[in-house]
């Protein structure tokens, strides 16, 4: 059984979805690799590297579509435009992986579908002890964090640290960062290591002691929330009574800082909106907004997706494809992810698809011309 990675072609990604050193260990069970010509390129892995480990090169895209699994970053809904190139290529009993916003572009699975093959959404991946190793969203979510901060410390018109020299005292910068998930956490650790003082704040109490182990300080603010997190740990959307008092309380604080991070979003949910209009115009001239929404609308209701916007004197930043800005490590952090699933579900070649196992189940997508995940169908209103 032969699995494949091709070449990504949503306009700047830079990611590839196997890197070489995953090819010894597919190898190993049971799989042929091939890839696709130049499919690592942009992330730093030449063909020469694959072909080192033992892997082989596909000279055309065709060629590689002709495995029996195929393994992209971004398949059709996380490619909206160029993936529906691909759609032609796929065929029933082939198995893809590949990230492809499932619950907000649900009938692009549905076009998947149509096809015969077998899609298992890797945003999908449960968020449980047994499938950390494969758990992408939190892998990519990790670089984010990190690559936000550094947007910000570059736009920022003052440096992070408290600095104590002959010409003076330079003050720590201020960062604020609103949610604690992966990416909030590493943003608010990374912003740490800089020397900035951080704050962070998520409607999930029991964030407050991770918010802590990396060096923030949680802000409480006087809300009484309905349930705070879904089943899968992320946080659950509330009323717009609870945002409205929220957007009151976070723009006090949000005033007070030169840096804010968002990181609220909802799979397949519009993002909440936590700074205001009124919030951006209280902070002070030369500060910085990162929106990591803004892909769904954004945190903040100045934010426009990809663009730096300057309102009030206020920076901006809606960035929505951090990871493929450090292609390297998101690679070799997505490979691995694809690794464990792969290992999961081939066994001495074969593959095998137990829909019993958790993991199976609620990953896989589409099977045999069918949608087969319970959300997906619930997203398309067909229950």
């Amino acid at each position: 059984m032969k699995v494949a990675v091709v070449k990504e072609t949503f306009p700047g990604e830079r990611r590839v979805g196997l890197v070489p050193a995953s090819v010894p260990l597919l190898i190993k069970a049971g799989l042929d690799v091939l890839v696709e010509s130049r499919a690592g390129e942009a992330a730093g892995f030449a063909d020469q590297l694959y072909l080192d480990k033992g892997a082989k090169i596909a000279a055309t895209r065709d060629d590689a579509f002709g495995a029996e699994i195929i393994v992209q970053v971004r398949s059709l809904g996380a490619n909206r435009k160029a993936g529906r190139e691909d759609l032609s290529r796929l065929r029933s009993g082939q198995v893809l992986l590949g990230m492809c916003d499932p619950l907000g572009e649900p009938g692009a699975v549905d076009e998947i579908a149509k096809t015969g093959a077998t899609l298992f959404a890797l945003e999908l991946i449960p968020r449980t002890t047994r499938a950390q190793s494969m758990d992408v969203l939190s892998s990519m979510a990790t670089i984010v964090g990190y690559r936000a901060v550094l947007l910000a410390a570059m736009e920022l018109p003052k440096v992070f640290p408290m600095l104590m020299t002959a010409a003076g005292t330079l003050n720590a910068a201020k960062a604020f960062v609103i949610g604690a998930g992966v990416a909030g956490l590493q943003a608010i650790a990374t912003a740490k290591r800089l020397g900035a003082t951080v704050r962070a704040y998520d409607q999930r109490p029991i964030c407050k002691e991770q918010v802590e182990s990396v060096g923030g300080k949680f802000v409480e603010l006087p809300l009484e929330a309905g349930e705070a997190q879904d089943k899968g740990g992320y946080a659950k959307q509330q009323d717009e009574e609870f945002y409205r008092k929220q957007r009151e309380l976070l723009g006090k604080v949000i005033a007070e800082c030169d840096v804010v991070i968002t990181t609220a979003a909802i799979p397949g949910k519009p993002s909440p909106l936590l700074v205001t209009a009124e919030a951006v115009a209280a902070m002070n001239a030369g500060s910085v907004i990162v929106d990591l929404a803004a892909e769904r609308g954004g945190n903040c209701a100045l934010t426009k997706a990809d663009e730096r916007v300057v309102a009030h004197g206020v920076t901006i930043l809606g960035p929505t494809n951090l990871a493929s800005d450090a292609p390297t490590h998101a690679s070799q952090m997505f490979s691995a992810n694809v690794n464990s699933l792969l290992q999961h579900i081939v066994k001495a070649g074969k593959l095998e698809l137990n829909r019993e196992d958790e993991i199976i189940r609620d990953t896989m997508a589409t099977h045999d011309g069918q949608i087969t995940n319970a959300r997906i169908r619930e997203a398309l209103g067909t229950t």
